[in-house]
């Protein structure tokens, strides 16, 4: 029986730290392409040599063929532009369309069977390309946005209130960006409402900051951006398909009238299995909070309108 396949597309930092988490957890095979494929060889040959320090029993292979990523179980899409000084968002959704769209036409050609992640930004309209030029199912396309954000949310709670991370449930739907719509009617402390142990203007202040923290991140590296918890957000979504766990994770995903949505891909949380998207959950939220949810699906299709 042949181990699971997981191909990474871009072997930067978040596609060769996945690569690393998935390898040394022990579950699937990996492969990297990239269009530098000299330098996702390098990343594969370096991983390789640590898997008798690591323990592991998985293979990894760098190429920049995409014929290497037949019979994959998941492809992740991480190649793409990060947006830099002076560039605006229409001209960073451009450069990303174009790039999304030549990796979905290879996808469709050699892996026909796969569950795909994306992680190209403008998250939300770069799954949608992958959806419509993979002509894939919705349960089969998702892009990695609420499980990171929900995670930035969880640490500033925990940092803030001093309570261990795994008391505190909560979600974080909406696009993955400025208009990210922390649910506050739904997150609980010790099972104690989280408005009921903060003051408004303090929570306000810890949402804005979850808003801001990739741009905070990228602040003080200087260069680049985030990639530890962007790949652990992703490993999270892989091994829940691998796994099969049926776990509730927020991922952006088709909706076809839930939330009040129809035609896009937003940030809301489903139960994640084998077969990729299971089930959209949906959860009762305020009136508030829905507003801030069709703001947040609007922002998206203006991006999709670009």
């Amino acid at each position: 029986m042949r181990n699971p396949k997981v191909s990474i597309i871009g072997a930067g930092s978040v596609g060769a730290t996945l690569a690393m988490r998935i390898l040394e957890s022990d579950l699937a095979d990996v492969v990297m392409v990239d269009i530098a494929g000299k330098m996702a060889k390098g990343k594969a040959l370096d991983l390789l040599d640590a898997a008798p320090i690591a323990g592991h029993g998985k293979f990894i292979k760098g190429s920049g063929d995409y014929a290497d990523i037949a019979s994959s179980d998941i492809v992740v899409i991480t190649a793409g532009f990060a947006r830099r000084p002076g560039m605006t968002r229409e001209e960073l959704i451009s450069k990303n369309r174009a790039i999304v769209r030549d990796v979905s036409a290879n996808v469709r050609k050699y892996a026909p069977d796969a569950i795909v992640v994306v992680v190209t930004n403008p998250l939300d309209a770069m799954t949608y390309e992958v959806y419509k030029t993979t002509g894939f199912g919705k349960k089969a396309v998702m892009g990695m946005a609420g499980v990171l954000d929900t995670a930035r949310f969880t640490e500033l709670l925990s940092e803030e209130l001093k309570v261990p991370r795994v008391a505190i449930t909560t979600y974080v739907l909406g696009s993955h960006g400025d208009t990210m719509v922390p649910v506050i009617s739904q997150t609980m402390v010790k099972k104690r409402s989280v408005d009921k142990m903060l003051p408004p203007e303090r929570l306000k202040a810890i949402i804005e900051r979850t808003r801001n923290r990739g741009a905070e991140i990228v602040e003080c590296l200087g260069t680049g951006s985030a990639y530890y918890s962007p790949s652990a957000a992703v490993f999270e979504m892989v091994r829940a398909i691998l796994k099969d766990t049926k776990e509730t994770l927020v991922v952006s995903a088709y909706l076809e009238g839930e939330y009040g949505q129809d035609g896009i891909f937003i940030g809301v949380p489903c139960r994640i299995g084998r077969r990729g998207i299971e089930e959209v959950v949906v959860l009762e939220m305020s009136e508030e909070e829905n507003a801030a949810f069709a703001r947040s699906a609007q922002a998206i299709k203006n991006s999709m309108e670009i």
